[in-house]
């Protein structure tokens, strides 16, 4: 029996992402952000409420700013003291997992999409995803993008503007495009 959509997206196989259950997920996730970033500042525990039937999961202790943009929501999952700054975009179409007192600065993307090289694969309209994990204690600068299948260890920071391509150890400090290590924390 053929996989469904939404498993190959998460298993980082081939898939259509017009899929029906992905588009009612997808539909679903983006009513949520727009309750989400249409709601009023002191509309506070409104938002909470929002996030937390937005993410898969998410810890006792959190502040998402608006505006937010992710495409299922589902497949975010967060741990204690999450803070997301204004404006950041996550492609969740495999799993993010962001441990404990993650902090995002303004407009950080994190990507788990991404596209075939081959351009006649690209036609046919087949993607894929891989996860990305984001381990404990971790600030991610403004503009920084981290790119599909990347692990970021706990206790590193990562300087603005960077593009994340490939793993970063714990404990250090990383910045630049492509991202790479400068000085151990």
């Amino acid at each position: 029996m053929e996989k469904a959509a939404r498993e190959k997206m998460l298993a980082n196989e081939p898939y259509i992402a017009t899929d029906p259950e992905l588009v009612k997920i997808y539909i679903n996730a983006q009513n949520l952000l727009y309750a989400f970033n249409s709601s009023l500042p002191s509309e506070i525990e409104k938002r909470r409420e929002l996030i937390q039937a937005l993410f898969g999961s998410v810890g006792r202790k959190f502040e998402v700013k608006p505006p937010f943009r992710c495409d299922y929501g589902c497949h975010i999952y967060a741990k204690e003291n999450l803070f997301v700054n204004y404006d950041c975009i996550f492609l969740d179409c495999n799993k993010v997992y962001l441990g404990s007192n993650v902090l995002l600065g303004p407009k950080v993307q994190i990507y788990t999409a991404y596209h075939p090289l081959d351009p006649k694969i690209r036609r046919s309209g087949l993607e894929m995803a891989a996860p990305i994990i984001i381990g404990d204690d971790v600030w991610i600068g403004g503009g920084a993008i981290v790119c599909q299948g990347v692990t970021i260890g706990n206790n590193t920071t990562i300087g603005a503007g960077s593009v994340v391509t490939k793993d970063i150890p714990a404990n250090v400090f990383a910045a630049g495009n492509p991202c790479k290590v400068i000085k151990d924390i």
